[in-house]
């Protein structure tokens, strides 16, 4: 048996089931090996192949993909997909093939076997771990090396193997072996009895204005348990975008997705909560505002997070730091507390928030050329079903209509990949999903320019008959730079749409390539019978969705630019355009009484 035999049965025993790959010679053994192993899922760039096996691992809790690259181009291709991998915390295993161990250029040679090129210094950035073997190395150095991806906080793993290792005799399981050892990491996490703990839960009991956010180092599992013992404790509960699905909208304590770029009502909601309990989420700019001295003002503010340098990067203003698992963490937690009268008149007061600032705003209802896309999202989440998976693209207008408006329900699975915010993310990442749950019906949004970025995967959707309905609001452009442009330097365009030199596909001669049905959608498109149709079937089908060019994305946070060139952006609650005096003081009474309202 060969290593690359024997290394594919380990991933079997690993769970492994799904191969996404582009084939190369410097590959050839570990794709013969993995042939009559796995599902093997050919698609047409290595950034794909990445980035399909990242949400297949991520919607799927049974079954795992890895992504398999050759040397040279085959990995240097695939660096997006697992710098997005790293930034989201996802766990994902790319094998990469090497030249022959030979033939391997040692400094200052830049190059000495064909398409060689050094992938494990490119990654050593943005993996948890990433090794070359250059001979067979025994399996449980692999197994180490593999389960790094998996210990503290996730993230990818890279493993490049040379092509004469990948052809020579296995070790026994006896075998010591003499290649990479397997890769540790340091994880000093404090107790839950720490006093830190113990201080933070208690301020939590005794808050009048109590807020939990939960992030996406909460899992599925986890929510799904702790979800009855979160509705009958009654604290309101926001959830970054990475959580987007571990409670629907529907639940009596959700209190939104706050975010830069997240629903207006979530926002103001947690800038006057006065504790905020934060797990899972590592409280980044895209969470607090680029403004983050003046994230959740009037709160004291425990942080849970497993990475401790998340902990300590000094921002935002933080009273509790704590070093833990997050589904431990929001397990004990809701163990250790009790409801509390005094929390209704505040769960009152969020609903009444809710109620007066709707998600779809009457600001963006100002071309009549083509769809509203805020009032599209929020139709097709009313048509959507339990069972769906909601892949938003990963950038732009499209990715923050779908995360301010979309209300998911119980049972559907939602995964973006907004840290790196990559365009082109959208289509791969559903094509995962598509294969993780070939039973369900896939969602993708997407904007046409984003979806030029990656579009010769509709291949891959096409050949695999993937159940998968893309929705690509179609503005000849790019919208966020377009609106960039337009806030900041007065029109002057350039590069964002086709007028300015942006080239751009005709959608339904691309469907027809591949034979895939193609809808253009009208005014009343969530009426139109054929529309019900094909929505319902299974199969592929491309839906165009027109948006005008000139269409507005509100509510946004307000930036400007200062006399020195600096950018200055308003606090999570200012979000444009402005709310009537009214309206404010009346979902804003604990911030007026700051002055903080305007």
């Amino acid at each position: 048996m060969k290593f690359a035999d024997r290394l594919c049965d380990e991933l079997l025993g690993l769970g492994y089931t799904h191969c996404f790959f582009v084939a190369g010679g410097n590959i050839m053994h570990l794709v013969e090996s993995s042939r009559t192993r796995f599902r093997m899922v050919p698609v047409i760039h290595e950034v794909s192949a990445v980035i399909g096996a990242e949400y297949f691992n991520e919607t799927s809790q049974d079954v795992r993909a890895f992504a398999l690259v050759t040397a040279g181009p085959g990995l240097t291709n695939a660096m997006t997909g697992i710098a997005g991998a790293w930034l989201e915390s996802r766990e994902v295993l790319i094998i990469g093939g090497q030249v022959k161990s030979g033939d391997l250029a040692s400094a200052p040679l830049r190059q000495k076997g064909i398409q060689e090129i050094d992938g494990v210094s490119l990654c050593e950035s943005i993996t948890k771990a990433s090794i070359r073997i250059e001979s067979p190395v025994s399996m449980s150095e692999v197994r180490g090396t593999i389960e790094a991806g998996t210990r503290g906080r996730p993230g990818p793993v890279f493993m490049e193997i040379c092509l004469d290792a990948q052809a020579a005799p296995a070790l026994h399981d006896d075998d010591a072996g003499t290649g990479v050892g397997s890769a540790t990491e340091s994880h000093t996490v404090a107790p839950l009895a720490s006093p830190e703990w113990a201080t933070a839960v208690a301020a939590l009991q005794a808050a009048e204005r109590p807020l939990l956010l939960i992030g996406g180092g909460v899992d599925r599992r986890t929510a799904k348990n702790i979800r009855a013992r979160l509705e009958a404790l009654g604290i309101p509960v926001a959830l970054t975008w990475n959580a987007f699905d571990r409670l629907p909208s529907d639940s009596a304590v959700y209190a939104g997705r706050p975010n830069t770029w997240g629903m207006r009502w979530s926002n103001i909601v947690i800038q006057q909560c006065d504790v905020l309990f934060a797990v899972g989420t590592r409280l980044g700019l895209q969470q607090t505002g680029f403004a983050w001295e003046h994230f959740a003002p009037l709160a004291r503010i425990a942080h849970v997070d497993i990475d401790d340098a998340e902990l300590r990067k000094g921002h935002p203003r933080v009273d509790w730091r704590i070093q833990c698992d997050a589904n431990e963490a929001v397990s004990t937690l809701l163990n250790q507390l009790r409801p509390s009268r005094s929390w209704s008149a505040w769960r009152d007061f969020v609903s009444m928030v809710r109620q007066e600032l709707p998600v779809v705003e009457a600001s963006n209802f100002t071309d009549h050329s083509g769809l509203v896309p805020q009032k599209f999202v929020a139709e097709l989440a009313r048509l959507a079903s339990p069972s769906d998976v909601l892949i938003p693209c990963s950038s732009g207008g499209a990715e923050t209509v779908a995360m301010q408006v979309f209300a998911n329900q119980d049972g559907q699975i939602v995964v973006s990949d907004s840290a790196l915010a990559s365009m082109g993310y959208g289509l791969a990442g559903a094509i995962g999903a598509s294969l993780a749950h070939p039973q369900r019906r896939v969602i993708l949004t997407e904007g046409d320019g984003g979806f030029a970025q990656n579009l010769q995967e509709l291949g891959t959707v096409k050949v695999n008959d993937l159940n998968l309905k893309m929705f690509i609001m179609s503005n000849k452009g790019y919208a966020s730079i377009r609106m960039t442009q337009s806030n900041y330097f007065k029109g002057a365009y350039v590069g964002c749409d086709t007028s300015t030199g942006l080239g751009v596909p005709n959608l339904e001669r691309l469907a027809a390539v591949w034979d895939i049905p193609f809808v253009r959608l009208s005014e009343s498109w969530s009426q139109d019978a054929v529309f019900g149709e094909v929505f319902d079937r299974a199969g592929p089908v491309l839906f165009e969705v027109p948006v005008p060019q000139e269409q507005p994305y509100w509510p946004k946070i307000g930036s400007w630019v200062g006399p020195n060139g600096s950018m200055t952006s308003a606090p999570l609650h200012l979000m444009s355009p402005d709310l009537d005096d009214a309206t404010a003081r009346k979902v804003m009474p604990y911030l007026a009484e700051r002055g903080g309202t305007q």
